[in-house]
């Protein structure tokens, strides 16, 4: 690569099960990163002194003050490697001067899939049979489950995973009921999807996914009027942003029956929880706590994207987001205040 492309960048929040996808598509050294474990915010944002670029997380907190101490130490690029920007100040980041590059799709197979285990394992519960059988205890007895076949299925958001959860879904042969501002033709076409109202999808469907982005709009899309509208014992799967259901009116409707089954991803106060170890600790958050009690929940933590594949799509993506940068090329993964290339994203 061109040396006028050789940038330094901060890499907040590392994993290890993400830095060796990255040092792989940076061989050879295209880039200088800096791997730091600790997660972005304003006190953190000196660490990232000398460098560029700073790469950031889901979980890093990138508000006007933190983006300010950035521009302060020299960084002159945001470059998230997520899809989600809910977490950025994109006014602030503006009023600098600070662009904000994603990665708006990794690999919707990922997170769809994932959708679709979630699905499957309450249904047939797999983890509560997996536990059963660990201890010895073979007894069928509260184990019964659905066919997915005939069911219909409400997917809210027809976007990139939405598109594709669509397809596997009718592979199982579900009636699929979609939601989106911005519908879809070609998933009616192939599909039999029929796009309506929020309302009617509540009413109808057996299982709900959610597939969009966390924005003023979407913000407890699933709050007590949505779920009051429901059938009673319906699956609400969610591998979208934690806080696109209300998580208070979550516990409610299970405890009413109004919800029969829940498979989360997200959780809207992941941030505090989710990618560490905290088996040796006591868990501090009531909500979550309470929500790993009912037998009929199933949590995962924050996994829909970690799959090889689309590890090594974000590692790509961002890097070339970098070089672009670097070489003075338009941003084609800019996200913009406002703007209408966020209008779809991949959730």
């Amino acid at each position: 690569m061109h040396p006028y492309w050789h940038m330094r960048i901060a890499f907040y929040d590392t994993h290890p099960f993400e830095k060796d996808h990255f040092d792989q598509v940076n061989t050879p050294r295209s880039h200088d990163i800096t791997y730091l474990e600790t997660r972005l915010n304003t006190q953190t944002a000196k660490l990232a002194a000398g460098a560029e670029v700073v790469c950031c997380f889901a979980n890093d907190k990138l508000d006007a003050a933190a983006l300010s101490a950035l521009w302060a130490e020299g960084v002159r690029l945001v470059a998230l490697r997520s899809a989600g920007f809910n977490h950025v100040d994109l006014a602030a980041a503006a009023r600098l001067g600070l662009p904000v590059v994603r990665v708006p799709a990794y690999s919707p197979y990922a997170v769809a899939e994932h959708a679709v285990a979630l699905m499957l394992s309450l249904d047939r519960k797999i983890h509560r049979a997996y536990q059963r059988v660990r201890e010895g205890n073979f007894s069928l007895t509260g184990l019964v489950g659905f066919d997915l076949h005939g069911k219909t299925v409400g997917i809210v958001g027809t976007g990139r995973i939405g598109s594709v959860l669509a397809r596997i879904l009718a592979g199982f042969g579900c009636r699929l009921l979609v939601h989106d501002r911005v519908p879809n033709p070609e998933l009616a076409k192939a599909f039999g999807a029929r796009f309506v109202e929020l309302p009617e999808l509540y009413s109808q469907s057996d299982i709900i996914s959610l597939h969009v982005p966390l924005t003023p709009l979407t913000r407890h899309l699933l709050n007590p009027a949505a779920f009051d509208q429901m059938k009673k014992g319906v699956m609400v799967i969610n591998t979208g942003r934690g806080a696109l259901i209300d998580s208070a009116a979550l516990i409610h409707a299970l405890k009413t029956g109004r919800v029969g089954y829940a498979g989360l991803d997200v959780y809207e106060e992941e941030e505090a929880v989710f990618f560490e170890d905290h088996s040796n600790q006591v868990l501090q958050d009531d909500q979550l706590a309470r929500l790993l009690t009912f037998p009929n929940v199933l949590i995962t933590s924050h996994q829909g994207f970690l799959t090889e594949e689309a590890l090594t799509n974000i590692a790509h993506t961002t890097l070339q987001n970098v070089s672009d940068f670097a070489a003075g090329k338009p941003l084609s993964n800019q996200v913009i205040a406002g703007g209408d290339k966020i209008a779809r994203v991949e959730a």
